[in-house]
């Protein structure tokens, strides 16, 4: 190339530099939308990308900080289930003095005092906790038999079950030692224990003692602390067990939605490893400042970001289920949803060839915890939430609603309606403690003519009817229909149960 031509292609190039660079200062000085360059010669050409449309709204403010706030409800969502499970182990640690390997056994069924998302309140709950880092764990379990039965899972830091225990579960209720190993053990497994590699490090459990024909709830809490749990280094010796009885104590387990969550987050995820499908939520997280080997210290605008985030979240899921899917409700012309919200294929992971289902995961471990692996096509207990009234209107706070029900229901062991706390999906406290009307307490209803019996729920009972109301102290409610042992006409939806009725 000749020096006059570089010369000239040099001119134009500082020609065209000096145009953009005017034009941006000029748009920035202004303030204005987004600019349009245009090429010289050609003064109708620009871009074809690169920047926002004419005339587009830009963000206002701290686009740094909106960033942070939208990362936060993201991840707050992703790790539904991790950090579901996690507030378990962090508040029997913190509120109830547990160590690693001590066992939680209720003497009795759990009131409000147990703050746990959709808990039970007709039978007791054993669960435990254990961290694989310290080595492998060895978990006894009783056989099943006329002195009890357990049943439940053992489950990740992901809250995925890596365990099912019980006579439905891998033990077949045979009396049976489990061995749990952490992520990558390479060491030789005994002979005589059922071998279950975990993904994560930091793994729990949730039984119940199921009370057998003609016992009580007494011997189903003696028959809970037949089960052992130690470290296999400890298997030659094991220590003396140590049981905690909480069921004066309150054991406050639901995650909190607030900035204190996002520690709750930097406690799990620097501990675990990280699966590949997660790599990405881990990078945002390492841009709100949680990364493996740091410490947790959010700046004052980060926390913010996080707080603000996370009650964004809690309003999606609010949201959500304010707008359930149609196709989620159990009957098509009710307003009851099962609280097992399977995936496609029946489990839990919501994961598929070409993505994972994170918002309908986040919906179901915000309002359930300790799912089986696979959901069964006749499941051995059915859990029925109300979703609206019969008008399809949501229930409110404030009001009186009733619900009848047949003389028989078709379950083979028993029926409890629980009523929950919408917000929380809680307990609700009450002057009462009263949290579940049961086919137990028969004896203490009163009931219809014809043999029906109408259930009450809302802050007050009409008169007379005391005895059949589960109160809501004016709180929106949840009630939940339990059903323990359906027959085929729950499981195949031939029975159908009647809405809820506004009464007042």
């Amino acid at each position: 190339m000749s020096l006059s031509r570089r010369k000239a292609l040099l001119a134009s190039s500082l020609a065209f530099a000096g145009t953009q660079g005017s034009s941006a200062v000029a748009a920035d000085a202004a303030g204005s939308s987004p600019r349009a360059y245009v090429y010289p010669g050609n003064p109708t050409a620009e871009p074809v990308g690169g920047q926002p449309p004419k005339g587009a709204a830009l963000p206002e403010g701290d686009i740094e900080f909106q960033l942070k706030r939208q990362r936060a409800m993201e991840l707050v969502l992703w790790a539904a289930p991790a950090v579901a499970i996690y507030r378990f182990r962090a508040a029997a640690f913190e509120d109830l003095g547990l160590k690693d390997n001590d066992i939680i056994a209720y003497s009795r069924a759990a009131t409000p005092k147990l703050e746990a998302i959709t808990a039970n309140s007709s039978t007791p709950y054993v669960t435990a906790f254990t961290d694989l880092r310290k080595g492998p764990v060895v978990l006894e379990v009783p056989a099943a038999g006329p002195d009890g039965s357990l049943y439940g899972q053992v489950v990740d830091a992901w809250q995925f079950t890596i365990a099912d225990v019980g006579p439905s579960g891998i033990d077949k209720g045979k009396a049976s030692k489990y061995l749990f190993t952490p992520p990558g053990f390479k060491g030789r497994v005994p002979s005589g224990y059922i071998h279950v590699a975990s993904p994560n490090h930091r793994i729990a459990l949730a039984f119940r003692s199921v009370v057998a024909k003609g016992k009580t709830q007494e011997d189903a809490f003696r028959y809970s602390h037949r089960l052992r749990m130690y470290y296999l280094s400890e298997a030659k010796s094991p220590p003396e067990q140590r049981f905690v009885d909480p069921s004066n104590d309150r054991y406050a387990t639901i995650p909190v939605y607030d900035e204190r969550h996002f520690a709750d987050l930097h406690a799990i995820f620097t501990v675990e490893p990280v699966k590949v499908q997660d790599k990405v939520m881990m990078g945002m997280l390492s841009s709100l400042g949680i990364e493996k080997g740091k410490p947790y210290q959010p700046d004052e605008s980060t926390v913010r970001a996080m707080r603000e985030g996370t009650v964004a979240a809690w309003a999606w899921v609010q949201w959500w289920f304010d707008h359930l899917p149609r196709e989620r409700l159990y009957w098509p012309d009710r307003h009851y949803a099962s609280l097992m919200m399977a995936d496609k294929n029946n489990k839990f992971t919501y994961e598929y060839e070409d993505r994972i289902d994170v918002l309908t995961r986040a919906a179901q471990f915000v309002w359930c915890t300790y799912v089986p692996e696979t959901l069964a096509p006749s499941p051995a207990t059915q859990y029925l939430m109300a979703m609206a009234d019969k008008d399809g209107k949501l229930l409110e706070a404030g009001k009186l609603y009733k619900l009848t029900i047949p003389p028989e229901m078709p379950v083979k062991q028993f029926w409890a309606l629980t009523v929950y706390d919408r917000a929380t999906f809680g307990f609700i406290y009450t002057g009462s403690g009263r949290t579940t009307l049961s086919s137990y307490d028969m004896d203490m209803m009163k009931k219809n003519a014809d043999g029906t019996l109408t259930l009450y729920v809302g802050p007050k009972a009409p008169d007379g009817w005391e005895s059949n109301l589960v109160p809501t102290a004016g709180v929106r409610s949840l009630p939940a229909m339990r059903l323990y042992g359906p027959t085929e006409a729950i499981n195949d939806k031939t029975f159908k149960m009647a809405d809820f009725e506004w009464v007042a």
